[in-house]
Parts: structure tokens; C-alpha cells; sequence
């Protein structure tokens, strides 16, 4: 039985738009890669696959980035500018010499920041989640270890809230407060990997919607493909791009992302339909 993996990458507000409704896009033209036996989620990712872990369906999903009676309160991040933090994250060219010391610098950072309170953020992430309970099916949920730099791969059964695990894995260093759990602070996936495809080892087909692509994506789907499996990975058009290229942790980019989002599907739908099977 051929397996597949749905793997949801790091992008900010504009990210979860985007993944909502490229998805939403792909459902309403026949192509359910929703379903995948495992949904693998990183920073922004990890919103959009936790909802569909817990079973929101996409139409819904989508409904909460462009309705404006439906969309989530978000906090203004503060401290320095979060927009050159964001770029600092994900601008990277090439792959660091010493990547685990380069997490370990962003976790230090992270952990000196003035942001606002984590209980203050914790809430705005569990508004995005309209369940709290580790679902059934395979969620995997990407953090990093503020202090050792060592990844973190949260699922059911890990012992750790599901809201908090989500928090950890959407924790930009410098914008929003590392996430405590059980006395550990934890920051955004995206620190290790804007992506994570590496995770997804062992599926048959994996597809890839990565908001940004980063240096270790390229070198992780290499590896994927060496063992044999099959990796597609979707990245923002022209007109997406010009969305990202404003501010992605801007509210204001959620109607505009989201319906990018639903008509790149459009035109990704009938390589999807080869490809996915």
C-alpha cells in the first residue's frame, strides 16, 4: 500500500492563509491530499495540520482566514523589528557550518528577548485551535530546545499539551516567547528547518507545501528522493510571492494569502492528481 505524507512548512500569517487555501483549492477540485497518512506541521504548519489532525474540514479552515468575523485576534509583535527578525530566519542562502550552534544562538536570543508575556501569546495560539486534544491520526508538531538547540518532535504520544506543543513550534525567536514546557523552553521549528522533510522518512509520496523554502529543504528532499521516495513541493507563485515579500506576521495579509492560495491550486491540480494517485 502506497503511503503518504503532507508535510506543512514555516511562513508566518501569510503561511497558514497560503496552506489554507491551497488546500482548500486542491479539496474543491478533487484532490484530497488532506488525507495523508501523516500530517507533518512546522511554525505556521503546525496551525494548519493540527487543524486538520483534529478534523476541521478545509472549507472551514479557509473560512477562518478570509472571513473577517471568523479571523483569529493576533497580537502586534514587539521588541525590535519583527520584520528584519523574520528575515533573519528565513534569508539563509546556504546551510550554516555548524547548524547546531547556530540553533543554540537563535534559542540564546530567543530566550534574552523582550517579547510579550507567554501566557498572552499561549492564548492566541489556543483561538486558532478549535480542538485541544491530540488527535488519532499521525500529527507530528516541530519545535527546538531554546537552550541545546536539539530538535523536538511533539505527537500524541509525547506527554505535551497540544496547545502548548503547537505555541513551541510557532515561537519566531526575537518576535514571540520561547514556550515553556515541563520546565524546558522550546522555539520555533523553523530555527532548525523551515520545513522538516527529513521527518516524513519512511512515506512514499510526500508533498511538500513549503510557504519558503530554505537551503536544508533542498538537501532534505534529496535524501527523501535517494531512498526512493516521491517528493513534490509546492511554493508560492508570482502573486503569492509579492504577499510574502510585505510583512507575513501582518493580519492584514490573511484574505489576500488565502486566496492566492486558492487559485495557485488551480494550476498545481492536475500535476497533484498524477503524482498524489
Amino acid at each position: 500500500m502506497t503511503t503518504r505524507a503532507l508535510v506543512l512548512g514555516g511562513g508566518g500569517l501569510a503561511g497558514i492563509a497560503w496552506e489554507a487555501g491551497l488546500l482548500a483549492g486542491l479539496a474543491a477540485a478533487g484532490v484530497d491530499v488532506a488525507g495523508a497518512d501523516l500530517l507533518l506541521g512546522t511554525s505556521a504548519g503546525s496551525v494548519v495540520a493540527t487543524q486538520l489532525a483534529t478534523g476541521i474540514d478545509l472549507p472551514d479552515i479557509m473560512a477562518r482566514q478570509v472571513d473577517p468575523a471568523r479571523q483569529n485576534r493576533e497580537l502586534a509583535p514587539s521588541g525590535r523589528s519583527h520584520l528584519a527578525l523574520w528575515e533573519e530566519l528565513t534569508s539563509a542562502t546556504e546551510e550554516p557550518a555548524d547548524p547546531a550552534e547556530e540553533r543554540r544562538a537563535r534559542g540564546r536570543f530567543a530566550l534574552a528577548a523582550d517579547t510579550v508575556p507567554e501566557a498572552e501569546r499561549r492564548a492566541v495560539i489556543a483561538a486558532r485551535l478549535p480542538v485541544h486534544d491530540w488527535p488519532a491520526r499521525p500529527l507530528l508538531v516541530v519545535a527546538v530546545e531554546a537552550l541545546t538547540g536539539e530538535t523536538a518532535v511533539f505527537d500524541r504520544g509525547s506527554d505535551v499539551d497540544l496547545v502548548d506543543a503547537v505555541a513551541a513550534s510557532c515561537a519566531v525567536p526575537g518576535v514571540w516567547p520561547p514556550v515553556t514546557i515541563g520546565g524546558t523552553r522550546y522555539v520555533d521549528g523553523g530555527v532548525r528547518s523551515l520545513n522538516n522533510v527529513d521527518l516524513a522518512a519512511g512515506y512514499d509520496r510526500v508533498l511538500v507545501v513549503a510557504p519558503v523554502a530554505d537551503p536544508q529543504t533542498t538537501t532534505q528532499v534529496a535524501e527523501l528522493t535517494g531512498r526512493g521516495a516521491h517528493v513534490e513541493v509546492v511554493t508560492p507563485d508570482e502573486r503569492t510571492a509579492a504577499i510574502f515579500a510585505g510583512d507575513p506576521l501582518d493580519p492584514a495579509v490573511r484574505t489576500p494569502a488565502a486566496h492566492a492560495g486558492y487559485a495557485q491550486a488551480g494550476a498545481t491540480v492536475a500535476a497533484a492528481r498524477r503524482w498524489w494517485g
